[in-house]
């Protein structure tokens, strides 16, 4: 089945190899890239540690990972690879003062080579998602360890491995071991047909990353930064994606007329949004701006548009309340953390698929509660803004949860070093 992935993956290149060349040469630097054109010729004699991440969310938990391994294994170079050119600016961002950062090229067998003979890897770490199956097999069979760690298993995609479970099981019988966030990844993992003695839970290495608190003085910068005021009580609505957008300026409108210090900051999940947010949310008759505006408008506003990127991780300890989108709507919702490392109750919709468990444990221990639409949101949040003592409680409970779950990364370290060095 790898074969005939490979075959009809090279039936594609040899096909569009006239337009993908032209680009490359004429100077188009991401078509380079992706053909690992853009990688030199000299080969490393020493070997490298190669992690792999797809994109925004994938970074930000590799961030921990990256670190623990990097105190592991103090002798060698980590390479980390990013597919999605958003992964990339955010990864660089975090940890370009530590390791090699590099763009990932197509799971081609040309690509394939370049890449490995550059990095030259000790062992290859896959987090969460973004299999590839010829650079899988291309390790392998060198006997370089692989190992997928923050595994998960949306029902979308457990769905689509059962039914194509002939092809999937060769792909995952690759991984010397696959290292799930959860039990119910793990038995779904399983129940495609995996071989049991290659899974384990390890938990979510989410939970590692290193929360730095808001201290007074950076509160008061963003404030200024803003155009806020410290009397101001701000909702934060982080990866707001199309449709979620609406709702929440809604929402917002209607408390707006009960709480006139109410501020929204609204981070769409795309930027490329923000200018339609922006309309909407004017049309609604809210007075509202896009971030990158506020250097020359200091105007005081109603709905802030965060149209930038890497901010809202801060932004979130600013809020009084916040919602973390791709929830309301059937995508999976995102990473609850950030907002709950502040002391900030945290609110979702009713599609968390990709947080099953974080979501399941934060509602448990009441630092989280789930919304089934707006009627429910908006009388969440006027019960918290009217109730200070339900406030203080979910919100020292979502901090004491993040707190409490962590220690994922130091059993994926464990794990790693079992099975690459024998101890």
């Amino acid at each position: 089945m790898i074969l005939l992935y490979q075959f009809i993956y090279t039936i594609i290149i040899i096909c569009c190899a006239p337009f993908l060349l032209f680009f490359a040469i004429a100077g188009n630097k991401r078509v380079a890239e992706r053909l690992g054109m853009s990688l030199p010729k000299e080969y490393p004699q020493n070997q490298r540690i190669w992690i792999h991440a797809l994109s925004v969310g994938e970074v930000i938990s590799a961030i921990p990972l990256i670190d623990a391994i990097r105190l592991e294994y103090t002798d060698k170079e980590i390479v980390f690879t990013v597919t999605t050119i958003k992964g990339l600016e955010i990864a660089r961002k975090e940890l370009h003062n530590k390791i090699k950062i590099l763009p990932m090229p197509l799971d081609f067998w040309w690509s394939i080579n370049r890449i490995r003979n550059h990095i030259n890897p000790y062992f290859f770490v896959l987090v969460e998602t973004d299999i590839w199956p010829a650079l899988l097999n291309d390790l392998a069979k060198r006997n370089i360890k692989c190992f997928l760690v923050n595994g998960r298993i949306s029902p979308r995609t457990f769905m689509a491995y059962k039914r194509f479970s002939l092809f999937i099981k060769p792909v995952f019988d690759k991984f010397t071991l696959c290292m799930m966030q959860s039990e119910h990844d793990a038995k779904r993992l399983i129940e495609t047909g995996i071989d049991q003695k290659k899974i384990i839970t390890t938990g979510n290495i989410k939970f590692d990353r290193q929360w730095v608190p808001m201290q007074a003085q950076e509160r008061d910068e963003w404030l200024k930064k803003l155009s806020l005021s410290a009397e101001d009580d701000i909702i934060v609505a982080g990866s707001i994606h199309r449709e979620e957008d609406k709702i929440i300026l809604s929402v917002f409108l209607q408390l707006l007329t009960l709480f006139p210090r109410l501020r929204l900051i609204l981070a769409p999940r795309n930027i490329e949004e923000s200018n339609k947010i922006l309309s909407m949310a004017k049309e609604m008759g809210l007075k509202s701006i896009l971030k990158t505006d506020l250097s020359y408008n200091k105007a005081s506003y109603a709905v802030l548009i965060l149209n930038t990127i890497g901010e809202l991780s801060r932004i979130y300890g600013l809020g009084k309340i916040a919602f973390v989108g791709g929830s309301l709507v059937p995508l999976g919702g995102h990473n609850l953390l950030e907002p709950a490392c502040f002391g900030c109750p945290v609110l979702f919709g009713p599609y968390m698929h990709n947080f099953v468990l974080m979501s399941e444990l934060m509602i448990k221990e009441e630092g989280a509660r789930q919304v089934n639409n707006q009627t429910e949101l908006f009388e969440n949040i006027k019960k918290l803004l009217e109730d200070q003592d339900l406030y203080c409680r979910m919100g020292g409970n979502a901090k004491t949860f993040v707190d409490k779950h962590q220690g994922a990364a130091k059993k994926v370290i464990g794990q790693i070093r079992e099975n690459v060095d024998g101890r």
